[in-house]
C-alpha cells in the first residue's frame, strides 16, 4: 500500500542493499533521503532513479564514524528535508543501513578495529537513531540491518556480528519505548548477498557463492531487491503491527 508523502531516511542508501532499499520505498510512494559516505556521483545516480520513479529524494554525505558530527548532521538533515520536501519539519521512517565488513581472526583483533566497528555499527547507530527519533512522527518506524551471522557462527566475523547483536537488543528497547508514540522498531538480518560490501567479498567468490546456494532451501543466492523489498514492507502500514522483531532475510541458509 502506497505511503504517499512519506519520508525515510536511509543511510548507505547509494548503492548495494541500501540503493535497493531506498528505490523500494521510493516504488511504493514514500520520498527519500539517503546518505552516503564518499561517492557523490553515485548517490547523485541513485537520486535521479528515485525521482525517476516518481518520489521526491535528496542525498547527503554521513560518516557513521563521526560521532561528534552527528548533531551537524540531524540538523542538515532538517534543512535538507525542509528545503526538498516542501517545508516539511519531520521524518517518518529512518533504515539504519550503512556499515563496514571485514573478517578478523579474534586473535588479530586490534582495540582501533574494536573502536571503529563499534562506532559504525553501535555507537554511531545508537545515538543517530536517538536523534532521529526525536524529529520523527508518530506513527513512524526504525528498520535495523543487522545480520545473519548473528545467529549463525561465521569464523572472523566475531567482532561484526556482535556489534550487530548489540543492535539487535537496541532495537527492541527502540520498540518497547517508543511504541507509545506508535512508532514500530525492528531489525532485518540478510545473508549473503552479491554485492560490493567486504570487498565483494561474495560477489568474487563462486566457492562462496555455491556454499551459501547449497545450504539455502530456496536454492539461490539472494540479490539487493530481496532484501530491500523486505525494508520497504517494514516502512509500509501493512507492518503496522509489526514491532520488536528479528526478520531473518537468508531463503533459509542454515535452517
Amino acid at each position: 500500500m502506497a505511503q504517499a508523502n512519506k519520508i525515510a531516511l536511509v543511510t548507505g542508501g547509494n548503492r548495494g542493499l541500501g540503493k535497493d532499499m531506498a528505490l523500494s520505498l521510493a516504488r511504493m510512494g514514500t520520498d527519500v533521503v539517503l546518505t552516503f559516505n564518499s561517492n557523490a556521483a553515485e548517490a547523485d545516480a541513485v537520486v535521479s532513479e528515485i525521482r525517476a520513479l516518481g518520489a521526491r529524494a535528496a542525498a547527503l554525505r554521513f560518516d557513521l564514524t563521526d560521532i561528534t558530527g552527528l548533531d551537524g548532521f540531524v540538523t542538515q538533515a532538517q534543512a535538507t528535508i525542509a528545503e526538498a520536501f516542501d517545508g516539511a519539519e519531520r521524518l517518518d521512517f529512518l533504515v539504519n543501513n550503512a556499515g563496514i565488513g571485514r573478517g578478523i581472526p579474534l586473535d588479530a583483533v586490534t582495540e582501533a578495529d574494536f573502536d571503529t566497528f563499534a562506532n559504525v555499527h553501535f555507537k554511531g547507530v545508537f545515538f543517530l537513531t536517538q536523534k532521529v527519533l526525536r524529529m520523527m512522527n508518530d506513527g513512524g518506524g526504525v528498520v535495523f540491518v543487522t545480520a545473519a551471522a548473528d545467529r549463525y557462527n561465521v569464523p572472523n566475523y566475531g567482532l561484526y556480528a556482535s556489534c550487530k547483536g548489540a543492535i539487535e537488543v537496541f532495537s527492541r528497547y527502540v520498540a518497547k519505548e517508543y511504541g507509545p508514540r506508535g512508532i514500530r522498531s525492528n531489525s532485518v538480518a540478510p545473508g549473503g548477498v552479491a554485492t560490493d560490501f567486504n570487498g565483494g567479498f561474495i560477489r568474487d567468490n563462486p566457492g562462496v557463492q555455491q556454499m551459501v546456494i547449497s545450504q539455502t532451501p530456496m536454492g539461490r543466492l539472494a540479490d539487493a531487491h530481496d532484501i530491500g523489498g523486505v525494508v520497504a514492507l517494514l516502512c509500509s502500514d501493512d507492518a503496522r503491527w509489526l514491532t520488536g522483531q528479528r526478520l531473518e532475510a537468508t531463503g533459509g541458509f542454515n535452517l
